[in-house]
């Protein structure tokens, strides 16, 4: 006889698999606007509150308010997430499921999501890198022509700013962000458009986009290059997904990209250090 720890198991991942969501779509209960929305929300939000905190540093007569704005991503991201889950709440519970459902089962005896998160990071760092060699190329013709202080965007907040970001910002973020293109959005545009591949580029190409959005600097060069440079990353780690249908070892291995993202882009921490500044 299965455990109830079993059957728990099972059912939740059937539930977010793609019979199951064919058999909510025949019921009409998955609109078009669901995966359409979500799909662009994390870009257009994160703009959107760059842009409203920017008119803020303008009333205040900063210079250059929306590139000051701008600096401040990781903490107004987090908005960004929440917007993403109440969306997703929303259109779940039309469907009849959990947000919790999106993610599947986790698979923590022995160790296995977290070994198998290691080994996707593993997987996805050269994927990176090469990712950046190839923008490089590409948008700039040459590695030596990257102005590299212009890409990262480095920049010092207050303290506390920096201590969230390093704290609390990851941890939302790349759950939110593996739930919102991977856990909704592809299987349910795979399931409406009836062609894995549409949906893949779909979701492909406004996830590498997403990257240009913290912080969105007007600049071609520099969307075009963060866009790029993910491009292969995510291709690889969407095509894992697909294969294993499972958020858990997915977000255990986006964990780690996030937490190194802050610390190269958050220079106020390594201030203190260096100066002892308490």
């Amino acid at each position: 006889m299965p455990t109830t720890r079993e059957i728990t198991s099972s059912s939740t991942i059937l539930v977010n698999a793609p019979s199951r969501i064919q058999e909510r779509l025949a019921a009409g209960r998955i609109p078009w606007i669901g995966p359409l929305l979500l799909v662009t929300a994390r870009s257009a939000l994160w703009l959107v509150l760059q842009s409203l905190l920017a008119l803020v540093f303008w009333a205040q007569h900063r210079p250059a308010p929306m590139q000051a704005a701008g600096q401040w991503w990781p903490v107004y991201a987090n908005l960004g997430d929440l917007g993403c889950l109440i969306g997703m709440k929303y259109f779940t519970r039309k469907e009849g499921i959990r947000l919790r459902d999106l993610i599947g089962p986790i698979r923590m005896r022995w160790g296995h999501d977290l070994f198998l998160g290691i080994g996707i990071l593993a997987l996805a760092f050269p994927c990176a890198m090469f990712g950046s060699y190839l923008a490089q190329i590409l948008v700039y013709g040459s590695p030596a022509k990257v102005p590299i202080e212009f890409i990262l965007q480095r920049h010092t907040l207050p303290l506390w700013a920096t201590v969230y970001s390093l704290t609390v910002w990851w941890v939302i973020q790349s759950a939110t962000e593996e739930m919102t293109y991977q856990g909704y959005v592809l299987p349910r545009l795979e399931a409406l458009t009836s062609r894995t591949w549409i949906a893949f580029s779909i979701v492909l190409f406004w996830w590498s986009v997403q990257h240009c959005m913290f912080p969105f600097i007007p600049d071609w060069r520099f969307v075009a290059y963060r866009s790029l440079m993910m491009a292969p990353l995510i291709l690889v780690i969407m095509l894992v997904y697909l294969r294993i249908r499972r958020l858990s070892p997915m977000i255990i291995a986006h964990w780690p990209m996030d937490i190194g993202v802050a610390f190269m882009t958050g220079t106020h921490l390594g201030a203190v250090m260096m100066t002892g500044i308490h």
